[in-house]
């Protein structure tokens, strides 16, 4: 998941949120329930060459890799996208449908979003790429429970909502990435302090969840998946390759994604990749600050699939995309009281990568 497709999960989460604090306290009598422990902290992957592993304070995922020279794969992919002077373009679109049942009361939410984003290389250091990341273009539209909120970057007369500010504070952040070339993992990010402070002084109500959720740790996770088809080893047509990623959001709740990739076709003009992805969430073990508190929660992907299509002439991952299924059930706490959310989730997510600004592409011509 890329940070600005994982950040509209959280807008849409933040939604929730706000409807859970609308309806529970009248709604709510149950019970709480105690929150559970994290078991699955560590994450062990393994491969044939050892490798050393980093770990970070907040997420403890481990990943070795068998790449043997700076941005290639052991099945003599090269990554090449991060390695030139030109920037490049992705369009992230996804499409949410989310249905709560509270107490017998059913709430529905629809949400697409398409997140425009601009990389740029920058001088590398050593054995690391440099590149910066910018939203230069938001399309949103919300509804949650027949509320509709919409907005778009490219028209600045639009009508505005409550939520403008937030989106327009969007596209003046701009993250500074540093990746190893031979792991293709994020070492280090920057901007992620100027990020929550542009964001947070939109609604002051939401610094302490942007602080839990925008750690440096987590937007490192959030990144790594744009490139997450490329292969970490040697590996053959038909053949596969796993990556585990454990997303910590704070109050919000812990992610688990296992992902398997499998080499689907193979060409000297491109390959592509069947995603498969198996989610599972665990609940918060505190509020951590935050005006409600997930006590407990039993949620999984019952469906996550996929494909990548990797461009070898231009060394980078040229469209993806993926639909996944999350559902399950939460005990949610407000002011006191405990009440239990049935929660589905459908979710797809698609990624388009050009050379050109799509934004500028999409324009009218001026009139003379």
């Amino acid at each position: 998941m890329n940070v600005w497709r994982c950040f509209g999960s959280l807008v849409l989460m933040a939604g929730l949120c706000g409807l859970v604090g609308v309806h529970l306290p009248a709604l709510g009598q149950d019970k709480g329930k105690d929150a559970k422990d994290d078991k699955d902290a560590k994450v062990e992957k393994k491969t044939e060459a050892p490798a050393k592993t980093e770990k970070t304070t907040e997420t403890k995922t481990e990943t070795k890799t068998e790449a043997k020279s700076e941005g290639k794969s052991a099945s003599g992919w090269e990554y090449k996208a991060f390695a030139g002077k030109e920037p490049f373009y992705q369009k992230l679109t996804t499409e949410t449908v989310q249905t709560m049942k509270v107490m017998g009361q059913e709430v529905k939410q629809e949400q697409k979003q398409t997140f425009y984003i601009e990389w740029k290389p920058q001088e590398p250091k050593g054995d690391n790429y440099v590149v910066t990341q910018k939203i230069i273009g938001v399309d949103m539209s919300i509804d949650i429970g027949g509320n509709k909120i919409s907005y778009k970057s490219d028209e600045p007369s639009a009508p505005q909502n409550p939520m403008t500010d937030f989106f327009k504070a969007l596209t003046q952040a701009e993250l500074k990435l540093t990746i190893n070339k031979n792991t293709m993992e994020v070492v280090d990010i920057e901007g992620a302090e100027g990020l929550i402070e542009k964001l947070g002084g939109t609604n002051t109500q939401l610094q302490p969840l942007l602080k839990n959720i925008l750690s440096k740790d987590a937007l490192k996770q959030m990144a790594e998946p744009t490139w997450g088809a490329f292969p970490t080893k040697e590996v053959k047509q038909g053949g596969s390759w796993t990556k585990d990623s454990r997303l910590d959001l704070g109050g919000i709740g812990i992610y688990k994604t296992k992902y398997t990739y499998t080499l689907e076709s193979d060409d000297a003009k491109q390959a592509k990749v069947k995603i498969d992805a198996k989610l599972t969430y665990d609940a918060p073990q505190d509020k951590k600050g935050l005006p409600f508190a997930i006590k407990s929660a039993k949620l999984e992907s019952d469906e996550g699939t996929g494909s990548a299509v990797f461009d070898k002439a231009k060394g980078r991952i040229e469209s993806s995309n993926i639909k996944m299924r999350l559902k399950g059930e939460l005990d949610i706490e407000i002011s006191n009281m405990t009440t239990k959310v049935d929660l589905v989730q459908d979710q797809t997510s698609t990624v388009t990568t050009s050379d050109t600004n799509p934004i500028a592409a999409a324009a009218p011509p001026a009139k003379k």
